[in-house]
């Protein structure tokens, strides 16, 4: 079984577009929340995590405006949902910090593994336009940039993939699976490297339907908004964006010269079997899928330094998930825990991969972030570590959760590079 590395990395956030800039507001615990214009005149939401320096508004691709360091060719622009350009952009940085040549990117040894939802309202306003116009008006671009797959079938026409790709679809699992699976790839020889993108829009579309769940924040506060872990709690704050990673064997990585974030050490996953909305409540397909995930990886519960919580902000999801951190690290040692949802609120499918790579960033700059807008603990934690506040730390082991929809739990394990 060969080493896995992680050799480059990607963000269009709510905390920043770029490594540098979500580093910094990670230990400097700055959230990106602000009242959402389209959510004016709802009385169940305002509040977003938003895509700066990004104006993917208009229904016309060609008039999005994004900056200036990306150029994409009007033919690959014209498949994109707004989360396919922010994948493309986050994918041109990891790409570029993993320094891959073109022939390395466009192998048959490099594959592409993506997640998400696919682009709710690219494909209201496709239906609409062909209810009002009659199918041949309809853009000819209409299917491949809206379904789920979207992200999946531009980018890997868009950097010319050859080797293995497919697009998860598991709610909020989804990333966690494509980089589990992707994993996998690497280790068995299918694969040299895997390059693996979750993206969603974040827009009024994909956002509110949550509110009619009862799922979302009301709170119009962005320092009460997003609270995991606080009885305070009652909702999520939803975001978008696209983040990216690049995985590849680790002698292969350190032949080219790259110098890797983390290893990747191993993953589990386990499914509920109670809801297809709701978490089991003492968290038992969680607790299985850490559990299966640390036997895989050969590594003891004592040995993790940092947890990375699924954590969204919801009162049932938050309190399962400490049932089930209680059950797995019940020794002595308690690594510490935080849900970074605080800062960035709820990315979806997209949140997998976006927590994953703040592991990354933890474990090669040696932190732990804090527990963002943390006041007043639920009483469940009593016996788990939740720092307040960003922490200095020589961490060797992060693990991070993910649970989605149908009771769908991932949990990943990265370790010092």
């Amino acid at each position: 079984m060969r080493n896995v590395v992680v050799s480059g990395v990607g963000f269009v956030c709510s905390i920043g577009n770029d490594v540098e800039t979500v580093t910094r507001n990670l230990r400097e615990m700055r959230h990106g929340f602000e009242l959402y214009p389209p959510f004016e005149r709802e009385q169940a939401v305002k509040l977003v995590g938003t895509i700066k320096d990004f104006d993917t508004t208009s229904f016309d691709a060609e008039d999005w405006t994004y900056p200036s360091r990306y150029s994409v060719k009007r033919d690959v622009l014209r498949g994109f949902a707004p989360h396919g350009l922010y994948g493309y952009c986050a994918l041109r940085q990891a790409l570029d910090d993993a320094r891959l040549s073109q022939d390395e990117i466009s192998n048959p040894m490099t594959g592409m593994f993506t997640a998400s939802a696919g682009s709710v309202s690219m494909l209201h306003h496709n239906m609409t336009r062909m209810a009002e116009r009659g199918v041949m008006r309809c853009n000819p671009m209409s299917v491949v940039n809206s379904v789920v797959g979207t992200l999946s079938f531009n980018l890997v026409a868009a950097f010319r993939i050859l080797g293995a790709s497919c697009g998860f679809a598991s709610a909020c699992a989804s990333s966690g699976h494509a980089l589990g699976y992707a994993l996998d790839e690497i280790r068995l020889g299918r694969q040299k490297r895997m390059l693996v993108i979750g993206g969603e829009d974040g827009n009024r579309e994909s956002i509110l339907p949550f509110a009619g769940m009862r799922a979302l924040s009301a709170s119009t506060d962005p320092e009460l908004a997003s609270c995991p872990f606080d009885r305070r709690r009652s909702g999520f704050v939803g975001t978008g964006g696209g983040v990216a990673m690049v995985l590849e064997e680790e002698e292969a990585a350190l032949a080219r010269g790259a110098r890797p974030y983390a290893r990747f050490l191993g993953w589990g996953q386990a499914s509920d079997g109670h809801s297809p909305a709701i978490s089991h409540p003492e968290g038992q397909g969680l607790s299985r899928a850490m559990s299966a995930c640390l036997a895989a990886s050969g590594v003891s519960p004592d040995a993790v330094d940092y947890v990375n919580a699924h954590a969204t902000s919801t009162p049932i999801g938050d309190r399962a998930e400490l049932l089930a951190l209680r059950k797995v690290f019940s020794g002595e040692k308690k690594p510490a825990v935080s849900s970074t949802k605080g800062l960035t609120g709820h990315g979806l499918s997209m949140s997998g991969i976006l927590e994953a790579a703040f592991c990354c960033l933890a474990l090669r700059e040696q932190f732990i972030p804090g527990n963002a807008h943390l006041r007043v603990p639920d009483l469940d934690v009593a016996s788990l570590h939740l720092p307040r506040e960003t922490q200095p730390a020589a961490i060797q082991v992060a693990l991070s959760n993910s649970s989605g929809f149908g009771g769908a739990n991932v949990s990943l394990l990265f370790g010092k590079a």
